[in-house]
């Protein structure tokens, strides 16, 4: 492809947004880089929809590079001025930190002593997450850009335009908020703490303005840090400051952006284009928040399954609310699968594939070569974590031989599979006593088997099995595996028993007979 006609006949969504981009975008001819915006508040950990803004917005990012080859700028911004207006339910030391409510993020201690802040410690956690993936971001701290004074010729700006502001927001607000409602917030001399009081203007020139304490009124300037915005209009003010193109946000921000973009046009009226995406929820239905802490996290989602699938999960239907939850995971990975081999088998065409757009262009040569569910299957019938006697079963059925890369990416799919049998099945099996007629049976088999003098192929075990199978179930001797599978593992299902005792030889399996009849 090498046209745009043709890139719009694309119907992956990034590639839509790209699009919009390049018709919309008024600096595409000039030297200065198209910017791209995900805003971060770190009042806690930063939870998974805030990584998926910024894999979306670096997909669009992708897109456009693809199609043009533009210049870009992901910038990952920090609202770490803020006040803490209420302490997260996950913070180890919430009594320390009830101390400092209303302070600003980044002049509250990190009480874990790791960091320099309470702010700093979550934009790391932020940016550690952000360097798994590998993405090309410029981050930057609200902090620094208030007290450095590059947000001054802004906020001088605003208040110019003071009036016409808060126009347009009073009528939004409930009456006795209006009352004390100022698009700045100025920073208390005294206490350190975000103040959110009345104001009265004393020199719009030198941006001077006054709040009242202890019934006097105190001066102070809106810039160099002195003061902060409302966060609707300070989210106004970074499209102009930052030169923002391009920005996503959540669907129940839709109203704010709306809100936002009328404050724009008496800044410098600059409005990126804009795409909004539904809200992941927890296991209740519940939409995930920094505060509570619920929902899944990134940590926890890279411990049962891949990156890949990860990104796989926040590419499909950005505009649908969808749960996240533990039992996404296994899905995720057979869908990453399965499109991976579309694309292979060319079923699907790369630029249309979700795979393109989770390895930014680069298509892999390998993955795992089995699915996911089945690995959680197998590990549930074997009930064992011994990655090699796994890895082997898994050999047996695999007609092609796997080179060393294949290889690899068996034992890591292994090695997730058995971390998410641990924790999400293996709780749940109950293995279930046999009954007196299945206890001889069993019986049987372990006479058989101690009576072979060397170990036995597979063909023979499932040979004894089949022979007792059809002395107790005659006309079903899928009830009888069935069984088997309770008395041994705990589950309805399995593998080839056969195959398996093999893999196992011959002492372990009758110590696993003997136990079952116990």
């Amino acid at each position: 492809m090498n046209n745009l006609t043709n890139y719009k006949n694309i119907k992956a969504w990034p590639f839509v947004e790209a699009i919009k981009i390049i018709k919309k975008s008024e600096n595409l001819n000039s030297n200065r880089p198209i910017h791209f915006e995900t805003g971060y508040g770190p009042s806690g950990i930063p939870h998974i929809g805030t990584f998926a803004e910024v894999l979306r917005t670096n997909m669009v990012r992708n897109a456009l590079r693809e199609i043009k080859n533009l210049n870009s700028k992901l910038i990952t911004f920090s609202d770490d001025l803020d006040a803490l207006k209420k302490i997260p339910e996950d913070y180890p030391y919430p009594e320390k930190l009830s101390k400092y409510l209303n302070y600003p993020l980044s002049s509250i201690p990190d009480f874990t002593e790791k960091y320099s802040s309470y702010a700093d410690r979550n934009n790391n956690l932020l940016k550690e997450f952000l360097n798994q993936f590998n993405f090309d971001y410029e981050f930057i701290s609200s902090t620094n850009m208030y007290k450095s004074g590059n947000f001054d010729k802004c906020l001088l700006k605003i208040l110019e335009n003071y009036e016409n502001i808060m126009n347009i927001i009073l009528p939004t607000l409930r009456k006795e908020r209006r009352e004390s409602y100022s698009p700045f917030l100025p920073i208390c001399k005294k206490t350190g703490k975000v103040l959110e009081v009345p104001i009265k203007i004393v020199n719009k020139e030198k941006g001077i303005i006054a709040y009242k304490d202890d019934n006097k009124f105190i001066e102070t300037t809106v810039t160099n840090g002195n003061s902060k915005l409302q966060w609707k209009v300070d989210w106004a003010m970074r499209w102009s400051a930052l030169k923002v193109d391009y920005e996503m946000n959540g669907k129940d921000l839709i109203p704010s952006f709306e809100l936002s973009k009328q404050i724009a046009k008496f800044i410098y009226n600059k409005v990126p284009i804009n795409m909004s995406y539904e809200l992941f929820l927890d296991q209740n239905g519940e939409k995930i928040s920094k505060s509570k802490g619920n929902g899944l996290s990134i940590d926890e989602w890279m411990t049962y399954g891949t990156k890949e699938s990860l990104s796989l999960f926040m590419y499909q239907n950005p505009r649908r609310a969808k749960r996240l939850y533990f039992d996404c995971i296994p899905k995720s990975m057979d869908e990453y699968k399965k499109y991976f081999k579309d694309v292979k088998e060319k079923k699907q065409e790369l630029l249309e594939s979700p795979i393109w757009h989770i390895h930014e262009g680069t298509m892999p040569e390998n993955t795992y070569p089995i699915e996911f569910s089945t690995l959680i299957n197998l590990v549930t019938a074997l009930n064992t974590s011994d990655i090699p006697t796994i890895k082997n079963f898994c050999l047996l059925y695999i007609k092609n031989s796997l080179d060393s890369i294949e290889q690899r990416c068996l034992e890591e799919a292994i090695k997730l599979a058995v971390k998410y049998f641990q924790n999400f099945i293996l709780p749940k099996l109950k293995k279930r006593k046999p009954s007196t007629k299945e206890k001889e049976i069993i019986e049987n088999i372990i006479n058989d088997i101690s009576n072979y003098k060397e170990e036995i192929s597979a063909e023979e075990y499932q040979n004894l099995i089949y022979k007792y199978g059809k002395i107790i179930h005659p006309e079903n001797l899928r009830e009888w595996f069935i069984s088997l599978y309770q008395i041994l593992f705990g589950s309805d299902n399995g593998p080839r028993l056969g195959s398996l005792f093999y893999l196992y030889k011959k002492n372990k399996v009758l110590q696993m007979l003997q136990e079952a009849i116990k």
